[in-house]
């Protein structure tokens, strides 16, 4: 050292600094990058991200490499200090060279390529990769040997250092990931994936047809009172019963039934034999899972039931199709059919619609783990059937009760700024 002149000193110190720096920032940007975005990349024929991502295989091996290069560039880099210290101060100067380059390092080799590389890690990530891809090679028995005593360290605290930390997303870290994306997904996309997402969270019951409103045919009664059903119907498949509705004996197409009258007219026998055997569905099935069924069964129309068997309502495959895509229709007045828009803004709400198209119409976030309906919602929150006029706050959203009946309530009034209109009556 004392044959190197004090510019050469200094050059080196600079160029040691440059190294921790690198050292500094590539570690950072190759344990912060993106491992989707990382693999997307690799499999595309990127070979920096290739190389990348075999080095982050064994993330020992490459913090190891990191942290000895980076060590050794610091050490040589406060020796040359004090030896410049030395040369221009005597020995009084050491302490302020210490305190110098401590700044200096902290500065510019530690937070400023860190914070650079947690806001670019692609850009320094490939390139250092190229770096230490051949430098592991060179260097790797000196970095076997560190890590077999700090796994080894590690061993002993019960840690595994075999393979990359896990990636893989849970359904609610995926639901965040997907919610945060912002303009990177459309916001129709968006919704979609939500709504996919949603469908493990939901049953069955949470969108079929309650059973007091299911629309069917009883095959007791005349042919006149058959085709007035079938016109009025909204629906394309319809339940056959006999007698009574927890007499299911078939479901049929509307189109069947029309066929059958001009060919041989809709006697017992004949809607009979157009009906298709009822499919069941058990109470309390996941939506996900109902929608592999029907795609298995190639079926539309499900009769949900109890443990006992009793019928409790009604899903098609185009509500739950609903679920994911939002509403097919284009009519807002048969989008949601119970939330009519009042002649001074308000809005008036069967207390028959479900927390879940309520949330979806108003943009709320009703639970849904509890009662099903607005109805059941009140009366567990009130416990008892409110008088009309009677106004509560539900979960921060003031609601007035209309009409209630014996059994509940049957209309509520609410009150919506602007920017919360209901989606279908906007």
């Amino acid at each position: 050292m004392d044959e190197l002149s004090l510019p050469g000193l200094f050059l080196a110190l600079v160029l040691l600094l440059m190294l921790s720096a690198f050292f500094s920032g590539s570690e950072t940007a190759l344990l912060t990058i993106n491992r989707y975005k990382l693999k997307h990349l690799a499999d595309g024929g990127h070979r920096g991200a290739r190389m990348a991502r075999a080095l982050l295989e064994r993330p020992d091996r490459l913090i190891g490499l990191i942290l000895l290069g980076n060590n050794f560039v610091n050490i040589m880099a406060s020796s040359l200090a004090t030896i410049i210290a030395l040369r221009l101060g005597g020995e009084a100067a050491i302490g302020i060279a210490a305190g110098l380059l401590t700044l200096v390092i902290l500065i510019f080799a530690e937070v400023a390529p860190k914070t650079y590389a947690t806001l670019h890690p692609e850009r320094l990530a490939f390139p250092a990769a190229y770096v230490y891809k051949p430098l592991l090679k060179l260097l790797y028995p000196i970095v076997w040997f560190v890590n077999l005593f700090t796994n080894g360290l590690l061993r002993l605290m019960g840690i595994t250092t075999e393979g990359a930390p896990g990636t893989a997303l849970s359904r609610e870290e995926l639901r965040t990931v997907v919610s945060e994306a912002g303009a990177m997904i459309p916001e129709r996309s968006r919704s979609m994936l939500l709504g996919i997402l949603d469908l493990e969270r939901a049953t069955v019951e949470d969108i079929m047809i309650p059973r007091n409103e299911v629309e069917g045919i009883d095959i007791q009664d005349s042919e006149d009172e058959i085709l007035h059903a079938i016109g009025n119907s909204s629906y394309t498949r319809m339940p056959l019963f006999d007698g009574s509705i927890d007499n299911v004996i078939g479901v049929f197409h509307a189109k069947h039934a029309l066929h059958a009258l001009l060919e041989q007219g809709l006697g017992k026998d004949h809607l009979r034999a157009i009906a298709r055997e009822p499919y069941y569905v058990p109470e309390g099935t996941p939506l996900y899972q109902q929608l592999l069924n029907f795609q298995r069964g190639k079926r539309r129309v499900g009769l949900v039931v109890d443990e006992y068997g009793d019928f409790l309502g009604l899903i098609t495959l185009t509500d739950l199709l609903e679920e994911i895509v939002g509403e097919f229709t284009t009519d807002p007045a048969d989008s949601i059919p119970e939330i009519h828009r009042a002649e001074d803004g308000s809005l008036l709400v069967d207390g028959s619609i479900t927390v879940r198209d309520l949330n979806r119409a108003l943009r709320w976030t009703l639970p849904t783990d509890g009662p099903r309906t607005l109805n059941g919602l009140i009366l567990e929150y009130l416990e008892t059937i409110p008088e009309p006029g009677t106004s509560l706050k539900l979960h921060d959203h003031p609601i007035e009760i209309l009409q209630t009946a014996d059994n509940g309530v049957k209309t509520v009034k609410v009150v919506t700024r602007p920017a919360r209109k209901a989606r279908a009556l906007v």
